[in-house]
């Protein structure tokens, strides 16, 4: 969550605001103004309908969820999977002695993806639904620590300085776990048309302070898929040669659920030995709204014992682990029921539309002449794309300003170190945004283009100012 200041209530807040008569839910006339404070509590309740109207009103300024082609989580769901997330909302899922039928769910949850990932002994696995993959990367993380820190009790605490590798383009979640649990985070950076971690650059970093190295399936950048299998055989060669054995956990965020489904060949998870932990984002592609996340350990080795809490909670013995404790169980519920309704060959159909969608966009932009294809989509289906070289009227930044007057969310960004000078738009396809859809968008780009290409030059606002975008 987003921090935000309390601010003192402002002189505007106490202006009489006035009410649509048929808000009224008797007399039409009566309660026509009411002056509710918006930074500090009423001093006394209104009606439910005034309460619903002015929160429903403001929202509507919020953008259209299925425009925004920023976010990777899921923005469409089917009527019963929300009437069943209803249904469940108001169950604590943490109560599992209350509740054993939700925590059963998950428990079959947890075996559906130990078996979709090759787990090679899946009674062996350990795992368990998070908020979503950030709260599953700090568990993953924290794993990783206090195996390493178990192996090196002669020398921590002391002088030893944990560390983890991973590239310059991780999710932020990577660069919180390392300042709030105090590791070194060693970042590659991007190099020339290299925009992630490769298998020899990951190795070189790896010293015996590091507690492990994170390879992400399916960049938040641009949608590609970091070499998992050759950071998993670069550092088998540093163990042979130097004895080191670094772990490896795969942030699989978005593409743990697809590559099973679209890449079957691809060796990137259990089936490699070095792979201890993985997680994914159910809120993504694995289609269930927000919140939901998914982490899971290869064996109880990979997740030591200590970190797992024993609370005697309302009558019984409730083993966990995670930063949070009560949540509703609405988001696993929907979860093993999209599970239970797509199997694999739905999931299969699903991500390949959105890859074929994703595909087409780029190969159609490509077309244009205007910009410049970095990935096409044959892997996340996602793509970015950046300005062509001789295009000197316009900025991604014009872009993504005017395809938002359209009501198109299409973030604008810098990339990181050492490719601050490259500026990409980037385009995430999913579930619900159909070829129809791409079809709008690219009609509206294209509209919008004359008009760009006859600026004299980019407008050349601050980039903090012309995207709110920032990974």
């Amino acid at each position: 969550m987003p921090l935000h200041n309390g601010d003192a209530e402002r002189p505007r807040d106490h202006r009489r605001h006035p009410v649509n008569p048929f808000y009224g839910e008797a007399d039409p006339v009566a309660g026509m103004e009411t002056s509710p404070p918006v930074h500090a509590l009423p001093d006394g309740p209104i009606s439910p309908h005034n309460a619903y109207q002015f929160v429903h009103d403001e929202l509507m300024l919020d953008g259209n969820a299925r425009l925004n082609l920023a976010t990777f989580v899921t923005t469409w769901m089917e009527p019963q999977a929300t009437v069943l997330m209803s249904e469940c909302r108001d169950k604590n899922m943490i109560d599992k002695d209350e509740y054993p039928r939700t925590a059963e769910l998950e428990r079959r949850c947890v075996a559906m993806l130990a078996n979709l990932w090759h787990a090679p002994d899946p009674s062996a696995i350990m795992g368990c639904s998070t908020t979503g993959s950030s709260e599953a990367c700090m568990l993953a993380g924290m794993a990783l620590k206090r195996r390493w820190a178990r192996r090196n009790q002669d020398r921590y605490p002391g002088t030893a300085r944990p560390n983890l590798v991973m590239g310059a383009n991780v999710q932020v979640c990577w660069e919180k776990f390392c300042n709030f649990w105090e590791v070194e985070a060693r970042q590659v950076p991007m190099e020339g048309d290299r925009f992630h971690l490769d298998a020899d650059s990951a190795a070189a970093l790896c010293d015996e302070n590091t507690i492990g190295v994170v390879a992400v399936l399916g960049s938040t950048f641009d949608g590609s898929y970091e070499p998992v299998a050759e950071i998993c055989g670069a550092l088998d060669a540093l163990q042979e040669r130097t004895g080191l054995d670094v772990p490896v956990h795969v942030d699989g965020a978005s593409g743990a659920m697809v590559a099973p489904f679209l890449d079957p060949e691809l060796v990137w998870d259990f089936r490699l030995p070095r792979v201890a932990s993985i997680n994914t984002s159910g809120h993504k592609y694995g289609l269930v709204y927000p919140g939901v996340g998914w982490a899971l350990w290869r064996n109880q080795e990979a997740l030591p014992e200590e970190l797992v809490f024993r609370v005697n909670y309302l009558g019984g013995d409730l083993p966990t682990f995670a930063l949070n404790f009560s949540r509703p169980g609405a988001q696993v519920a929907a979860q093993y029921y999209t599970f239970l309704r797509l199997g694999r060959d739905g999931y299969r159909a699903v991500q390949q539309v959105t890859r074929d969608v994703a595909r087409s966009m780029a190969e159609r932009i490509g077309a244009l002449g205007d910009f410049r294809l970095l990935t096409r989509g044959d892997q996340l289906p996602v793509f970015a794309f950046t300005t062509a070289d001789d295009v000197t009227s316009f900025d991604v930044f014009d872009v993504s300003r005017r395809l938002k007057e359209r009501g198109w969310l299409v973030p604008a960004y810098t990339f990181p170190p050492n490719r601050q000078d490259l500026s990409v738009l980037r385009v995430v396809c999913r579930n619900g945004f159909s070829l129809d859809l791409a079809d709008t968008f690219l009609a509206d780009l294209e509209e919008l283009l004359p008009e760009l290409r006859r600026q004299p030059a980019p407008l050349g606002r601050p980039e903090n100012v012309a995207t709110a975008f920032h990974h």
